[in-house]
């Protein structure tokens, strides 16, 4: 028996890269999920965001795994789409104990070039849309007795990079959200912590223009990356893959974790203390 059997997960941006990944983890231990996510491509993102055909292999690959699977394909910008893919879910599934609050984008420009749209976008599934997920999904926890939220924060949650401001403001905000509601639900049994990656292998990632912001170019762009990136950490890799942080939510969202709140933990080979 999983440590998490019986329980039920609502994950954002679940069709694919750490969404996925936290579905197939959590769902190995014994969860049921909720996942949603967007099926049309983001605007200002340079590379290709999820589709409906992602979501479904999600589906899949949890069903496959003996749980259950309610998805929907829902923007994290739109309250009511948000609602009615939770409440359909608790409806279905009998209870809410756990939020993955994980949909996010990149895209990348110099703070002062940056196009407002580009900004508006980026703060509007980064920040609000996690602010959207926690309130809707909120009174099914209380409703369940307690439970826990983990946000996806990121390294640029916790120091300054350079080409993404608003993505850095986006996960700094995130963390005063977190503390917050930390203290708000407390009383309630509801947990509330941040994760932060660096570089993960997913799409978000791996593609030319992320690639690009290291000055990965020429012959061999992810072999240059790699180097690039891999100054950026204390212990030598460049990247960390998708269930290194699955494996981090799976244990806030357990009894282990049952007195850990407001707290960031960073899963980024050390990147945030060099």
């Amino acid at each position: 028996m999983g440590k998490l059997e019986g329980r039920v997960a609502f994950i954002t941006g679940a069709a694919k890269g750490q969404g996925r990944s936290h579905a197939l983890r959590l769902a190995a231990e014994g969860a049921d999920i909720i996942g949603v996510d967007i099926s049309t491509q983001v605007a200002t993102c340079p590379y290709p965001t999820a589709t409906a055909e992602d979501l479904a292999e999600t589906a899949r690959q949890v069903e496959a795994l003996g749980r259950r699977f309610v998805g929907a394909e829902a923007d994290v910008r739109d309250l009511d789409a948000l609602g009615a893919a939770v409440d359909k879910g608790v409806a279905e599934l009998g209870r809410l104990d756990i939020v993955c609050a994980n949909a996010g984008i990149a895209s990348f420009a110099p703070g002062a070039d940056m196009s407002e749209e580009m900004w508006e976008e980026m703060v509007g599934i980064n920040l609000s849309g996690v602010w959207r997920t926690c309130r809707v999904a909120i009174p099914h926890l209380i409703a369940s007795g307690g439970g826990s939220i983990v946000m996806t924060s990121s390294l640029a949650g916790l120091k300054g990079l350079a080409g993404i401001a608003h993505y850095a403001s986006a996960k700094h905000g995130m963390l005063g959200l977190m503390k917050v509601l930390a203290v708000e639900y407390g009383g309630q049994g509801i947990r509330v912590n941040a994760v932060h990656p660096t570089n993960v292998d997913t799409d978000m990632i791996m593609n030319d223009a992320t690639m690009g912001q290291f000055g990965a170019g020429g012959g061999d762009p992810k072999a240059a990356f790699a180097e690039a990136a891999r100054q950026m950490h204390v212990l030598e890799v460049p990247w960390v893959e998708s269930i290194d942080i699955s494996n981090a939510v799976a244990f806030l969202v357990s009894d282990e974790a049952r007195y850990i709140t407001g707290v960031s933990l960073p899963v980024d080979a050390g990147a945030a203390i060099k």
